[in-house]
């Protein structure tokens, strides 16, 4: 295993209270999103978002189908 794989291992058996500890920490040590918007752009983006889910443009992801997209990116 690569030593990132192992520190991975080890960190996904740690308590529920370390692990988010560990994640705020990780989070915090990140550099913002290269295109980080404005809070007006972050509002109007939203408001476009929901428009088009009750317009029914777009169709919502049920959670199981969320949680699933994300263990996929995982992996």
């Amino acid at each position: 295993m690569t030593k990132l794989a192992d520190i991975e291992v080890a960190a996904l058996r740690l308590p529920d209270k370390e692990r988010f500890h560990l994640a705020d920490k990780l989070l915090g040590s990140l550099p913002p999103p290269p295109a980080a918007s404005e809070p007006d752009e972050i509002l109007a983006e939203a408001l476009r978002r929901e428009a088009e889910l009750e317009s029914g443009q777009v169709k919502p992801l049920s959670e199981d189908a969320f949680w699933a997209g994300v263990r996929r990116k995982r992996a």
